[in-house]
């Protein structure tokens, strides 16, 4: 087995990097940057994130493991603590996994620059920050409504815990094929309106958004950020591709929801009886 390794620039994930580096090289695996079979980051969410990206041209091939040095994350499941027991995971690997669907976006410009496509783990984010920004919504070929505020986000069924939520979108289970749209900030009154809820789409589905300007706009696609694009359109559907997680020992989706979100609140809970 080949891997990689990813972290973080802060002092406790170097440390914890250079310490797993020494160990995992005396059990006899292969350290291998470009072409690895299993990806470790150490670090948090954002880091597995940006190690995803990185590899993304190797998802039909490559699983992940995140290593948490900080508070638990979603895609994290080991704890900095624990580097000794996923060494000795890693060492009795039989190739356990479980794969999460992810967001195909494709992005064409009216300016003649060449159309691109993203792949996200979490969401995609089209926004104005200066002003009102304006688009068509259409699910498949239908116009469903002119939407009017601060942007849309559209998530996966893992990113559902992430910006989305915080708009009021739906917790959705990973095993649920399908993608959310989130509004920020919509403008209703008698003259505008727009669903104001948030909207899941089936996996056969898929959305496209028109913005009516193109100036100001702000494109993220997980932490990756594009400025002053002048967008002609977006498609959202399910990715063809599916991210693998290394999976040696599994806990629960919505055990992490409650840890995630609730945790703290309940513990607060049973030290005031």
């Amino acid at each position: 087995m080949r891997i990689a390794l990813v972290n973080n620039n802060k002092p406790v994930s170097i440390k914890l990097a250079e310490e797993f580096l020494s160990k995992i090289k005396a059990t006899g695996i292969a350290i291998d940057d470009e072409n690895p079979d299993l990806v470790v980051t150490i670090g948090g969410d954002g880091t597995l994130l940006s190690a995803f990206h990185k590899y993304q041209h190797l998802l039909s091939t490559v699983r992940f493991v995140g290593v948490h040095t900080g508070h638990l994350g979603f895609y994290t499941d080991w704890r900095d603590y624990e580097i000794e027991d996923l060494i000795e995971s890693l060492k009795h690997d039989k190739g356990e996994s479980v794969s999460y669907p992810l967001l195909d976006v494709r992005v064409s410009y009216n300016n003649g620059e060449e159309s691109d496509r993203f792949i996200a783990l979490n969401e995609a984010v089209l926004k104005k920050v200066d002003g009102t920004m304006v688009c068509e919504i259409f699910v498949k070929e239908e116009l469903f409504e002119t939407f009017r505020g601060d942007g849309i986000c559209v998530s996966t069924p893992t990113g559902s815990t992430g910006i989305s939520k915080s708009l009021g979108g739906a917790v959705i289970h990973p095993r649920t094929e399908a993608i959310q749209l989130t509004e920020m900030a919509s403008v209703n009154n008698r003259v505008y309106r727009t669903l104001s809820s948030p909207m899941i789409i089936a996996k056969d589905e898929w959305i496209v958004v028109k913005p009516i300007e193109e100036h100001g706009l702000i494109f993220t696609v997980d932490h990756l950020t594009f400025r002053d694009k002048k967008i002609d359109q977006l498609i959202y559907r399910i990715a063809k591709e599916r991210v693998h997680f290394a999976r040696y020992r599994h806990m629960h989706f919505w055990n992490r929801v409650e840890n995630a979100f609730i945790g703290i609140a309940n513990n607060h809970k049973q030290d005031r009886k």
